[in-house]
C-alpha cells in the first residue's frame, strides 16, 4: 500500500475540504481518466483496491498511472477510551480529494473496456466519480 517513507509532523489536523482542485485537472498520461466529482478523503487501502480492480479487469494491456498520493495521516483512539489523554496514534493514510482531480489515468485499452474498468474501480472509492476521456477518443 501507498504510503510516505517519511513525514514532517507524526500527526495531522483534520482539516476540511474546500473548493475545487487548482491542479491536477486535465488528462497528462493516458486517453482516458476518472476524475472526481465530489470533495473527500480516499485512503490507500481504497487507492489499492481500485488500482487492483482496473489491472485486473483490463487483464493487464495498457497502462495505469496513479495520480494521487496519501499523504496525510489519520489518527484515531482505540475503542472504550475515555475522553482525554491527547490525541490518539496515526493509523492509516489517506489523500485530500477535491472535486476536478484526475485521480487514475489509463492508456493502451479500447474505450468500452477502459470505461467499464473505471466504474467498478469507482465502486471502491468513497467519492462520486466521472469517467473523462481526451478529444476524439472514447467509445
Amino acid at each position: 500500500m501507498l504510503a510516505p517513507k517519511r513525514s514532517k509532523y507524526r500527526k495531522a489536523h483534520k482539516g476540511r475540504i474546500h473548493g475545487v482542485a487548482k491542479g491536477g485537472t486535465a488528462l497528462n498520461f493516458g486517453a482516458f481518466g476518472l476524475k472526481a466529482v465530489d470533495p473527500g478523503r480516499i485512503t490507500a487501502r481504497q487507492i489499492e483496491a481500485a488500482r487492483r480492480t482496473i489491472t485486473r479487469h483490463i487483464k493487464r494491456v495498457g497502462r495505469v498511472w496513479i495520480r494521487i498520493f496519501p499523504d496525510v495521516p489519520v489518527s484515531s483512539k482505540p475503542a472504550e477510551v475515555r475522553m482525554g489523554s491527547g490525541k490518539g496514534s496515526p493509523e492509516f493514510w489517506v489523500c485530500r480529494v477535491k472535486p476536478g482531480r484526475i485521480m487514475f489515468e489509463l492508456d493502451g485499452v479500447p474505450g468500452p473496456i477502459a470505461i467499464e474498468a473505471f466504474q467498478l474501480a469507482s465502486a471502491k472509492l468513497s467519492v462520486a466519480t466521472r469517467v473523462v476521456t481526451r478529444v476524439g477518443e472514447g467509445g
